[in-house]
């Protein structure tokens, strides 16, 4: 009886392992703030390949809707893709769900268009604290965040 209580003790410890390897491999990223959940990526990649990542987890890029929104995201303190881009015409900023843009947080003298910058991310920088978006060409590379309501 003791040699199955400690097998069964074994076998448990190996469960809960592989339970918290798998956890950390596909949950790891994700965080939730408010009603969402938002899956912060870990690699850098373009706009496109971005939000193509997001998709295929069934979301897409952020679209940030509330200064609390914004500042959870600053609090990340890395530069990342949102879901804003002005690429079906030029000076007319949309997020990926066809919305237009109500709420800004464009840094200073933002959005410029310098060198066909067309997509936007949240810049970490020392100036303003809430001010941080800034507008860079899409073919760069950045780390990105997802948001969805469910996981």
């Amino acid at each position: 009886a003791a040699v199955f209580l400690g097998l069964l003790c074994l076998l448990l410890l190996a469960g809960l392992i592989t339970l918290v390897f798998l956890y950390k491999r596909h949950c790891g990223h994700w965080r939730s703030f408010g009603s969402k959940y938002y899956y912060i990526s870990s690699e850098q990649k373009t706009w496109e390949e971005s939000r193509e990542d997001c998709r295929q987890k069934g979301t897409d890029l952020v679209i940030i809707n509330s200064e609390e929104e914004q500042r959870f995201l600053i609090d990340l303190n890395k530069r990342v893709w949102i879901g804003l881009t002005d690429q079906e015409k030029e000076g007319v900023w949309k997020w990926v769900n066809g919305t237009a843009l109500s709420t800004r947080y464009w840094l200073p003298s933002q959005p410029d268009n310098y060198r066909e910058e067309d997509c936007a991310e949240i810049l970490v920088d020392d100036h303003d604290p809430l001010l941080k978006w800034n507008d860079i060409p899409c073919s760069q590379k950045n780390d990105w965040v997802c948001e969805t309501v469910d996981v």
